[in-house]
C-alpha cells in the first residue's frame, strides 16, 4: 500500500489578488534622534537642516513632516556637510576623503534625496596611477564658494584645491601650494617650519574671490583668487582650533588651544569652534564650544554665549558634535542680526531663542531623543478620541509653559509637508528607566513629545540629596545653565517601568514597574494634593521553601502629595515578592486590574481597594524565580551548558547510530515513489519534530500574558467576565468573575467584595510559553470590548510561542492549529490583531493575526483559519533588542527600536502607510545642470537595512507581481469590523505593549541558533526520507 499527503494544486488567482490589495511590506520612517550624529549643516534660504552619522547616513530635515533619507554605499563616517544655499544640493564629505554631492530631486509628485556624484581623491605619489597633485593626501576642510559652483578644499599637507562642484572635477591650475604661501613670509617666521595641516577655509561675504586661510600653526593668510597671490597675513604661534571671519570682512575672530582662556584666570581646554555675529542693537555675539577651566570643568560639554556684560555657560549631558545661528545671509544686510542657536550633540538636538530675553530653549516638534532615558517598554494606542487628546495636549502644555515674551518658533521650516491630515490620532507611550512614561503623537511622519508622566515622586528615593549638592555646586563661575532633556543616569534602577496599559475610554492607566509595583492612574485637569493608598498582594500564598533573594521594594511616601495637571496616582499596589511585572491588563468597566510576575498573578478591584484574587505558577525547581533580575546570569550559564551537552549528546547519538539492515529497500521504495508520484501535485512541506520543553525549566512559572473578556466560559448559554492568563511553561487559567454592578438608578457600584473562580486549565503540548490570548466572536472577529448584548458561540485565540492554537469556548477545545515552529524553524515572539483595508475597495477589510518570529520575520495569518498568508523579512535576527521592543499597530504597522534613540516604523497594509511626503521650492541658478553620472539606490534606512517595498510573498515562496498602496485608512463601522489587541481588554485598539529588555528567552534562541538550525537539518533529512515511502505489509 502507497501512502501519499498532497495538497490543492496551484493557489487561487482571486486570493492572490486580493492578497496584494490587503498587503505589501514597507520601511517607511525612522522616527527620533539620529544614532551617532557626526556632522551638521543648515541652508538659510531654504531653511532646511542636515544631519550626518558615523554609519554613512544623510538625513535631511525641514517643517514637521518634511523629511529626506539617504545613505552612502560605504558605511564611512560623516564629517562634513555644506549645502548648496538655495539648490536643494548638499556636499558630503567622508573620513576617507572621498566628496558626494546629494541632491533632492522631484519624484511622482513630491522630492526625494539622491545621491548624484562622488568623488575620490588621487592616490598617494609613489603608487601605480597616483596624481601629480602634491599634498592631496587628506581633505581636512570644505568650503563652498559664495557662487555656488565652486568648492575650496583644505588638506593635511598644507595645500588649497579647488573643485568644480557641478561635476566634481579638480581645478587643477588654481590651486594653492604651501610654497607659494611660505614665500610670502618673513624669514624669521619660516625658520624651517612647515605650515601644518589647513584647519580652517573662510570666505569673504561680499568678496567671493577672497579666502581667509586658517592653518594649524596658527598662521592666517587672505587669498586673493582672482590675482593668485596672498593678500594679508597674521602671524601668529598658537595652535588653531577655529576661525570666523565678519560679515563686512572686517573683522577676523580665531580660537586656539593655548590661547588667553576666555574664561580664566586658570588654564582651560582648547576653544573647538567660535562664532562672531554681529548685531545692529549693538551687544555682538560671541559664541564658542569648549574653554573650560581644565582642573574643575575639564570633563563638561559646554557652550558659552557672550554678548556684551551677559555671559550664559550652556552646560549638556552629552558631546557637542556642531552647532550653527539662524541669522540674516543676505549680501544687502549690514549685520547678521541671529535670531536662534542650534546646537547638535551626541545624543539630541537643542535650540534657543536669541532674541528673547534669558534665551530660552525653543521646544521640538520633532528629533526629540526618545532615549533621554533608556526605553523599556513600549506600547501604541490608535485611535485616540478626540476629547482624551486634547486633555493629554493641554496636560503636556502646563508642564512645560513658553515665556509669553516669546514671539520665536521653530526656526527649521523649509518644505511642505503633501501628506494628507491623518483620519485617526495614535499614541505611542514607552517607558523608561528613570520611572517616567512618555506620550507621542505617531499620527504622522514626526514623533512629536505630547506629555510626559513621571512615577519617581511617588517613592522615596537618594535623588533629593544628590540634587542638593548638585545645586550648591552650582554657584562657582562661570555661570552654568543646564540645558537639554538627556539624562540616561537613573537615580534607581527599580523605577524602571515595564509594563503600561492605557483606557482610552475613561482616561485611566496602569503602570508597572522592576520592583513588583502596579500603579493606577487616572487623568486630571487640574492640579491637586492628594494621598495615594497602598494595598499589597503576596502571590506566593505563603509557600514554604522560597526565600526572596532579589531586591527590596520601594517605599512610598505617606501623606497627602502635590500632583500637577496630567495622570494623578490613586492606588499602588505592591506584588510581594517585589519582582519584575512581566504582564499587566486594566479593565476600567469592572475596575480590575490583572499583574502578573515570574511567581503568579493576582487580580485587583481598585476600586473597592481590595484584593480579588492572588494564584502561584511557581514550579518547585524555580529557584532561579527567586534571585531576581540580577541574577539572571546563573541561567545564562545553565543554559549555554545545557545547550553544550545536547550538542555532545546528539554528536555521540549520531556516530554511534547503526546503519539499517533495510536501508537499501528503503531507498528503493523512495525512489519507486517518487516515480509514482504526479509531478504536478505540490508534495505538503516536511515538518519538524518539536522537542517539549522540561516541567523543570527555570522560571517556568513567568507569567507572559493577561486579558479579560465578557465571553462563555461556563456553559454556552450564559456568557459573563471572564479573566485569561499564560505562563512561560504553557499553562493557561480561565478564571470566571463575578463583578457586583450598579443598579440600573444607581451611580456607585455596592461595597461586596468581587469573586474569581477557576473555570478552566489547560497545559498546551511542549509546553511552550503562552505569549498571548484573545477572544474572538462567532464570525471570528475580535471582540471590540465586553458589551452584554453579544450572542453566539466564540473561540479562544492562544498563540504559544511554538505555534498558533484556536480554541472554541466554552468547552475550551481545540479547533486549529498551525505549527509556526514546525513548518518554519522558529519561534513566536510579538504578535497582534490587525485590520487590513483593500487598496482597490475601502469597505473592504480582514482582521488577521500579525506574528514577529525570533529570526525577524513577520508572518501574517487568517483569523480563525489560521491559514498562512504572506510573510517578510523585517528585523536582523542578531539584533535581539529590536526583535524584543517591536510593537503591532491595529491598522498593520509596527515599530522597533533600530538604535537606542530611534524607532523604526513598517507597514504590513497596502493602504495604511505612513510615510514622508514632501517638496521642496528650489531655485536652480541659471544655467546649471543636473549631471547623473551613476544611478544610487534609494536607501532610507540608516542602519543597516534598506528601506525598500516589497511584493507580497505568497505562502508558497512566489512574489506577487504587483504592488499597491493608498492613503491612511479610516476607521471604519463597528459593524463592519471590529479589532482587537490581543493585549487589550477595554480598548479595541490598544496593541500588545512590549518591553525592549532582552529576555533569558531571546538570548537562550540567539545563543541556540546554530544549534537548533543543524538539528532541524537533521529531522528534515530524516523526515524527507520517511515522506514518500511505500509501506509494505
Amino acid at each position: 500500500m502507497m501512502k501519499f499527503r498532497f495538497r490543492r494544486q496551484g493557489a487561487d488567482p482571486q486570493r492572490e489578488k486580493l492578497k496584494q490589495e490587503l498587503f505589501a511590506f514597507n520601511k517607511t520612517v525612522e522616527h527620533g534622534f539620529p544614532n551617532q550624529p557626526s556632522a551638521l549643516a543648515f541652508d538659510p534660504e531654504l531653511r532646511i537642516m542636515a544631519i550626518g552619522t558615523r554609519s554613512g547616513a544623510v538625513k535631511i530635515y525641514g517643517a514637521p513632516g518634511v523629511e529626506f533619507t539617504g545613505l552612502h554605499r560605504d558605511a564611512a563616517t560623516v564629517t562634513q556637510m555644506h549645502f548648496l544655499p538655495g539648490q536643494g544640493r548638499l556636499l558630503t564629505l567622508l573620513d576617507d576623503s572621498s566628496l558626494h554631492l546629494w541632491e533632492i530631486i522631484p519624484h511622482s509628485g513630491c522630492a526625494r534625496l539622491e545621491e548624484a556624484l562622488s568623488f575620490q581623491p588621487p592616490s598617494r605619489p609613489g603608487f601605480e596611477g597616483a596624481s601629480t597633485l602634491p599634498g592631496l593626501t587628506r581633505i581636512t576642510v570644505v568650503l563652498l564658494l559664495a557662487a555656488g559652483d565652486m568648492a575650496a578644499l583644505g588638506t593635511e599637507g598644507g595645500s588649497v584645491f579647488f573643485l568644480d562642484v557641478t561635476t566634481l572635477t579638480l581645478l587643477e591650475a588654481q590651486t594653492l601650494g604651501p610654497e607659494e604661501v611660505l614665500r610670502s613670509l618673513p624669514d624669521d617666521y619660516r625658520c624651517g617650519k612647515a605650515l601644518g595641516p589647513v584647519e580652517s577655509l573662510q570666505g569673504h561675504q561680499r568678496d567671493p574671490t577672497k579666502i581667509l586661510i586658517g592653518y594649524s600653526r596658527g598662521l592666517l593668510v587672505i587669498w586673493n583668487r582672482a590675482v593668485q597671490r596672498v593678500a594679508h597675513i597674521f602671524l601668529g604661534n598658537q595652535q588653531l582650533e577655529s576661525l570666523c571671519w565678519g560679515r563686512g570682512g572686517g573683522t577676523t575672530v580665531s580660537s586656539h588651544t593655548d590661547a588667553v582662556p576666555p574664561l580664566g584666570p586658570f588654564p582651560c581646554k582648547a576653544v573647538n569652534k567660535i562664532l562672531w555675529r554681529s548685531c545692529e542693537s549693538g551687544g555682538h555675539f560671541i559664541i564658542f564650544s569648549g574653554g573650560m577651566p581644565r582642573a574643575s570643568y575639564g570633563d563638561r560639554h559646554c557652550v558659552s554665549v557672550l554678548r556684551a556684560e551677559t555671559l550664559v555657560t550652556l552646560d549638556f549631558t552629552s558631546r557637542i558634535i556642531d552647532f550653527f545661528t539662524v541669522h540674516s545671509t543676505r549680501p544687502e544686510d549690514e549685520f547678521d542680526d541671529p535670531q536662534a542657536l542650534a546646537v547638535l550633540l551626541e545624543e539630541e538636538l537643542v535650540v534657543l531663542d536669541l532674541q528673547t530675553p534669558g534665551w530660552p530653549a525653543v521646544p521640538a516638534p520633532y528629533l526629540a531623543p526618545l532615549h533621554s532615558s533608556a526605553i523599556t517598554c513600549s506600547a501604541h494606542v490608535a485611535n485616540v478620541p478626540a476629547k482624551l487628546w486634547a486633555r493629554i495636549i493641554s496636560a503636556g502644555e502646563q508642564q512645560s509653559p513658553q515665556p509669553t515674551s516669546s514671539a520665536a518658533s521653530w526656526p527649521i521650516t523649509g518644505g511642505r509637508n503633501l501628506a494628507q491630515e491623518p483620519s485617526q490620532r495614535g499614541l505611542l507611550l514607552t517607558g523608561h528607566e528613570d520611572g517616567t512614561v512618555r506620550f507621542w503623537d505617531a499620527s504622522g511622519v514626526a514623533l512629536r513629545p505630547l506629555y510626559k508622566l513621571s512615577t519617581a515622586g511617588l517613592f522615596q528615593t537618594d535623588c533629593e540629596h544628590a540634587d542638593s549638592l548638585a545645586q550648591a555646586a552650582e554657584d562657582d563661575w562661570p555661570p552654568f545653565r543646564k540645558v537639554g532633556c538627556f539624562d540616561p543616569y537613573s537615580d534607581d534602577p527599580r523605577l524602571g517601568v515595564q509594563k503600561v496599559s492605557l483606557c482610552k475610554y475613561t482616561a485611566q492607566m496602569v503602570v508597572a514597574g522592576t520592583a513588583g509595583r502596579v500603579l493606577v492612574l487616572e487623568l486630571s485637569d487640574v492640579p491637586a494634593e492628594q494621598a495615594v493608598s497602598v494595598a499589597s498582594v503576596d502571590l506566593l500564598q505563603d509557600r514554604e521553601g522560597f526565600t526572596w533573594k532579589g531586591h527590596e521594594r520601594l517605599s512610598p511616601r505617606t501623606g497627602p502629595l502635590p500632583w500637577p495637571a496630567g495622570f494623578q496616582p490613586r492606588v499602588l499596589v505592591q506584588c510581594l515578592p517585589p519582582a519584575a511585572v512581566t504582564a499587566v491588563t486594566l479593565h476600567a468597566e469592572w475596575s480590575l486590574v490583572a499583574f502578573g510576575t515570574s511567581h503568579g498573578f493576582g487580580l485587583f478591584d481598585y476600586q473597592r481597594k481590595s484584593p480579588v484574587l492572588a494564584r502561584c505558577t511557581l514550579h518547585p525547581n524555580d529557584s532561579l524565580a527567586m534571585e531576581g533580575p540580577l541574577s539572571r546570569v546563573k541561567s545564562l550559564k545553565k543554559s549555554l551548558r545545557q545547550s553544550f551537552r545536547r550538542i555532545r549528546k546528539s554528536r555521540v547519538s549520531g556516530k554511534k547510530r547503526a546503519p539499517s539492515a533495510s536501508s537499501k529497500l528503503q531507498e528503493a521504495n523512495a525512489q519507486l515513489a517518487e516515480q509514482a508520484c504526479p509531478h504536478d501535485v505540490e508534495v505538503t512541506p516536511v515538518q519538524r519534530r518539536i522537542e517539549p520543553r522540561s516541567a523543570d525549566d527555570s522560571l517556568s512559572g513567568v507569567v507572559r500574558c493577561l486579558y479579560f473578556a465578557d465571553t462563555f466560559l461556563r456553559d454556552a448559554a450564559h456568557h459573563g467576565p471572564t479573566m485569561w492568563a499564560g505562563t512561560n511553561s504553557g499553562s493557561v487559567f480561565a478564571y470566571a468573575l463575578e463583578v457586583p454592578t450598579a443598579s440600573a438608578g444607581g451611580e456607585k457600584r455596592p461595597e461586596r467584595a468581587g469573586e474569581a473562580v477557576l473555570g478552566k486549565e489547560v497545559q498546551l503540548m511542549h509546553r511552550a510559553p503562552v505569549v498571548a490570548i484573545a477572544v474572538l466572536d462567532g464570525r471570528g472577529r475580535p471582540l471590540p470590548e465586553p458589551h452584554p448584548g453579544a450572542v453566539g458561540t466564540r473561540t479562544g485565540l492562544c498563540p504559544p510561542a511554538a505555534c498558533h492554537q484556536v480554541f472554541t469556548l466554552p468547552k475550551v477545545s481545540a479547533k486549529t492549529k498551525f505549527k509556526l515552529t514546525a513548518h518554519e524553524g522558529c519561534r513566536v515572539r510579538k504578535v497582534a490583531l490587525a485590520t487590513f483595508t483593500s487598496v482597490a475597495c475601502e469597505d473592504y477589510a480582514e482582521t488577521c493575526l500579525a506574528c514577529l518570529t525570533n529570526l525577524g520575520d513577520v508572518h501574517v495569518f487568517s483569523v480563525p483559519g489560521l491559514r498562512p498568508q504572506v510573510h517578510y523579512p523585517c528585523i536582523r535576527k542578531e539584533d535581539i533588542s529590536g526583535i524584543a521592543s517591536c510593537v503591532f499597530t491595529r491598522h498593520g504597522q509596527g515599530f522597533y527600536l533600530v538604535s537606542p534613540s530611534e524607532f523604526e516604523r513598517f507597514s504590513l497594509s497596502a493602504r495604511n502607510i505612513t510615510e514622508p511626503l514632501c517638496s521642496l521650492d528650489i531655485s536652480w541658478p541659471h544655467g546649471a545642470t543636473r549631471p547623473r553620472l551613476r544611478e544610487s539606490p534609494k536607501l532610507s534606512q540608516a542602519n543597516g537595512t534598506p528601506s525598500i517595498i516589497l511584493a507580497p510573498q505568497s505562502c508558497d515562496g512566489s512574489p506577487d507581481p504587483t504592488h499597491s498602496k493608498g492613503a491612511d485608512t479610516p476607521e471604519l463601522p463597528e459593524a463592519t469590523l471590529s479589532p482587537m489587541s490581543v493585549d487589550s481588554a477595554t480598548s479595541a485598539d490598544t496593541t500588545l505593549d512590549t518591553t525592549g529588555d532582552v529576555t533569558v528567552e531571546d538570548v537562550k534562541d540567539f545563543l541556540g541558533a546554530s544549534e537548533e538550525s543543524e538539528q532541524n537539518l537533521r529531522n528534515l533529512a530524516e523526515d524527507e526520507a520517511r515522506a514518500c515511502t511505500i509501506l509494505i505489509k
